[in-house]
């Protein structure tokens, strides 16, 4: 499982993941927000709210790390749907407003989290195992792929490199663990193996940016370089 060390450059990294999503949805209108999202079913309204939700089920995580108490992200999976769908039917202002009060409250808790706590172990709403340091990875994939999920102007490609490789680096991480995977080997633009699943099997190949996409379901994969085709793997989160 990827994680990341607290500090000033993850620290500065969340933050302006964060800023670029709320700049780019500013201005979005009414009928913007309730215009497809590209995630299926979703809205961008969909998307807003469960960003909007997902800050403060994370701080609740830091919570429980802090305190030692359990502190679960959401309450069950059907609330976590519905409050979802509640914050998808508010005004765009008001959403965008939620997402961006969520998203300062949140960096602050994480700033301000205590050393020791660092290394206290937490249960996410996926059922993982594992520390803080995880959390940080976790809000940072969420704000950089749901604002390509939005549709507003943004694609994998133009993720920082440094973000995209975090990213990159835990999307490769839990196919590593996940079943049903194929053998297969990826590796990076310059030929250098960045992940092997199985006995290795057929090789693909291709730049970070069009890598991540394909694997985190946001692109095809036809720019990939793939002899022997792209395997079929199993749904990511």
């Amino acid at each position: 499982m990827k994680e990341i060390d607290p500090g000033p450059t993850a620290f500065r990294e969340l933050t302006r993941a964060a800023e670029r999503l709320l700049a780019a949805v500013a201005g979005l209108s009414d009928a913007d927000i309730a215009a497809p999202s590209r995630l299926p079913g979703w809205t961008r309204a969909h998307v807003l709210s469960h960003l909007a939700a997902q800050a403060p089920g994370l701080e609740r995580l830091l919570t429980w790390a802090r305190t030692g108490v359990r502190t679960p992200q959401y309450a069950s999976r059907e609330a976590r749907d519905a409050e979802i769908e509640a914050g998808a039917r508010l005004r765009a202002a008001e959403l965008v407003a939620r997402v961006r009060q969520s998203a300062a409250h949140w960096q602050r808790t994480a700033e301000t989290l205590p050393g020791p706590a660092w290394d206290a172990v937490v249960v996410p709403f996926t059922g993982e195992v594992c520390t803080p340091r995880r959390i940080l990875v976790i809000r940072l994939r969420e704000l950089v792929l749901h604002l390509v999920d939005l549709d507003v102007g943004h694609e994998v490609a133009d993720i920082p490199p440094a973000t995209r490789d975090i990213v990159l680096a835990d999307v490769l991480g839990y196919y590593a663990r996940a079943e049903g995977v194929p053998s297969f080997t990826v590796h990076g633009a310059g030929g250098e193996e960045l992940a092997r699943f199985g006995d290795g099997g057929p090789t693909v190949s291709g730049t970070a940016a069009d890598l991540l996409a394909w694997l985190s379901g946001r692109g095809t994969g036809d720019t990939l370089d793939a002899p022997g085709g792209l395997p079929a793997l199993p749904p990511w989160i």
